[in-house]
């Protein structure tokens, strides 16, 4: 597993402090299954239309990023930072299509608690005391965790559904791998520069997305 694709830093440091946590969140059963060619095709459904809800929200949290980055005195990150936000358009499109090939019904779906837990987390930064240097730390981990989950999904060995390449591809990709580690040195930079109350509520969030991380890969695996 690659902790810390950056330069070392604070990122990779809390990476290494919490490497079980982080283990948990990116080497799930629910993830390994998939891997494995083992994964219950319901449970693969039912991640499918609670993610997309969750994408909905992620926008709004994203778009509240862009605004906070705009804010400040460097405002250089704005271009990586509106480029995953254009791309979530993009996303909501691909949701769709694959919804339709797998015959869910989007627009019958409610949110699950898991799911409900975790969009209330996110809706929490539109709080302005909330620092850009929690936000995109937020931002960085949030991103990595599907990274580094999915690309596990097609390293070499794996057994992954073909109907489910596609899925794998999308987060597990060098480019968007790449673009996590954009990510993370934009975070690790601001954290360099953060105030030490700034980097404690930074790592207290880095803690909770892996967390709502973990509940969310459970509420695929168990509808809970």
């Amino acid at each position: 597993m690659d902790i810390g694709g950056a330069d070392k830093g604070t990122t990779a440091s809390w990476m290494a402090t919490h490497r079980g946590m982080y283990e948990r969140a990116t080497r799930h059963p629910f993830t390994v299954s998939i891997r494995d060619g083992t994964v219950d095709l319901a449970a693969f459904k039912r991640w499918l239309g609670q993610d997309y809800m969750f994408v909905r929200e992620f926008v709004a949290f994203l778009a509240g990023v862009l605004l906070k980055c705009c804010k400040q005195s460097d405002s250089s990150d704005m271009e990586i930072i509106l480029g995953g936000l254009a791309s979530l358009s993009d996303e909501l499109s691909w949701f769709k299509k694959e919804a339709a090939k797998w015959s869910v019904d989007l627009a019958g779906i409610s949110p699950l608690t898991s799911n409900t837990e975790y969009c209330r987390f996110l809706q929490s930064f539109d709080d302005s005391e909330i620092s850009y240097t929690v936000a995109i730390t937020t931002f960085w981990i949030i991103e990595t965790v599907y990274q580094d989950s999915f690309a596990f999904c097609i390293e070499e060995g794996h057994k992954t559904p073909l109907e489910l390449l596609g899925t794998c591809q999308r987060w597990g990709s060098p480019e968007f791998k790449q673009y996590c580690q954009s990510l993370q040195r934009i975070t690790d930079r601001c954290l360099g520069n953060a105030t030490s109350d700034a980097v404690k509520s930074a790592e207290e969030a880095f803690l909770r997305v892996l967390e709502l991380e973990i509940g969310f890969w459970d509420m695929s695996s168990s509808q809970s």
